[in-house]
């Protein structure tokens, strides 16, 4: 597998030129990485023009993926989830999109930019704000009851819980419909690459971004956006220009070059590597339950803990990990994430089987479900992200309109929307997450 970027950052770097470009560092500096830090420069390609090295590497991902086409972004999956949408309402000339509730809050920052219209498949019943599980009698009624088609349908999965959606059957109905499917795959870069892969695009879905950064070896705010084979968006220009829309025109060519390089370890090192940590994982997933913890099932690289079926808080338990040097995903008062990847050696496991107190067992109540409470959308989500606002206590903001949705990354997850009049069971969401002000519009 080639790595053309990093391989031409490399020879420029080693050539020792006279850098009278950008940027001021000039390739020298206390980080020790400023040697291969470039900028536009001849022959390095340009990200959002690319037809030179960076396309090259691009195609090289989407032969590994196995995709229509594949982009980068060195913006997280967060610009391409911006991009997603804009190409979605490009192409159906609709601003309604039908999403799972449990989106990230780049999805709501989508909405204002892109003035789209969410409608909101709730949980059945009493759900939690991290998990929205969608069936395909849900999604077929949601999409009948429709005056118009929207323009695309929108879930997460996996989600921060590492629950993961029957991304196969809900394409099909979806398909049905000829609505496109685009699914946040943020967490999951790397499940085309299970022995059984189900990658989004495996699955069906049409549009599909991965925060490369999650679970493969990229520097942060490494991502991809996946189109599928035969997916009909636009041009490459024109999807070069979607993502252009909500990225820097200077990406962080630290960035590329790491995706690049991950091309190549996906290539040549990964399948091992991957199939090693999936068992490990397993087989301590497969302890941690005979110890009496309550893990719950999902994607391979995460192991969610929730704690308060053992009657600890999440958060208690992350603080006790700390002691043993060891930094959790998430903690809030029912859940504990950790992630793992290939990465991470054997002993990591070990260490934290060591560190984990004794399990007394599912003593305790329970994850805390809320009763799906729908809010009303008082004003459209841009005008309500782009009026003026106060801050209030949450525990003075139910019947207010919600602005800025308070939430913190991780997970990002918002508990009210922006527009909607703040229920009461939007404030005890915010109490039990310790939530304590919102952002409001002026009365």
């Amino acid at each position: 597998m080639k790595t053309p970027v990093y391989d031409f950052a490399r020879t420029y770097a080693a050539r020792g030129g006279v850098r009278l470009h950008m940027p001021g560092h000039k390739g020298t500096g206390p980080l020790g990485c400023e040697a291969l830090d470039l900028t536009e420069i001849a022959g390095a390609d340009s990200l959002y023009e690319a037809d030179g090295i960076l396309a090259e590497s691009e195609r090289n991902a989407a032969g590994l993926f196995g995709t229509g086409q594949t982009f980068f972004s060195a913006g997280g999956s967060s610009q391409c989830v911006k991009a997603m949408l804009l190409l979605a309402v490009r192409r159906a000339g609709r601003r309604g999109i039908l999403a799972a509730r449990n989106v990230h809050k780049s999805f709501v920052q989508a909405a204002a930019l892109l003035d789209l219209e969410p409608r909101w498949l709730w949980p059945q019943g009493p759900g939690e704000l991290l998990r929205c599980d969608v069936s395909e009698e849900q999604l077929d009624r949601a999409l009948a009851d429709c005056d118009e088609l929207p323009a695309a349908v929108y879930l997460t999965s996996p989600d921060y819980l590492g629950h993961l959606q029957p991304v196969d059957r809900l394409a099909a109905v979806c398909h049905r419909y000829g609505v496109p499917l685009l699914v946040d795959n943020a967490h999951g870069a790397y499940l085309h690459f299970l022995s059984q892969p189900c990658h989004p695009i495996d699955l069906g879905a049409d549009l599909c971004c991965d925060s490369a950064h999650k679970t493969l070896p990229v520097l942060t705010g490494g991502a991809y956006l996946h189109l599928a084979k035969g997916a009909d968006f636009g041009s490459e220009e024109e999807i070069r220009q979607a993502l252009s829309l909500f990225g820097s025109t200077s990406p962080s060519y630290l960035i590329l070059e790491s995706l690049d390089l991950c091309n190549r370890y996906l290539d040549e090192i990964f399948p091992a590597a991957l199939e090693k940590t999936v068992g490990r994982v397993a087989a301590l997933k497969k302890k941690l339950t005979a110890q009496g913890w309550s893990v719950l099932p999902g994607e391979p690289f995460k192991i969610t803990l929730c704690t308060a079926d053992c009657g600890f808080s999440g958060r208690a338990i992350a603080q006790q990990l700390r002691q043993a040097d060891i930094e959790c995903e998430y903690a809030d008062p029912d859940y504990l994430v950790l992630m793992v990847s290939p990465q991470n050696p054997p002993r990591d496991l070990e260490r934290l089987a060591d560190a984990l107190p004794p399990c007394p067992g599912p003593i305790g109540p329970g994850a805390k479900t809320f009763q799906p409470d729908p809010p009303r959308q008082a004003v459209p989500v841009r005008q309500a992200l782009f009026a003026r606002c106060e801050t209030v206590p949450a525990s003075e903001s139910v019947g207010r309109i919600c602005a800025a949705p308070t939430v913190s990354c991780p997970p990002a997850v918002p508990v009210a929307v922006s527009g909607e009049v703040i229920t009461a069971g939007a404030a005890a969401v915010f109490a039990h997450y310790g939530i304590e002000t919102v952002s409001v519009l002026c009365p």
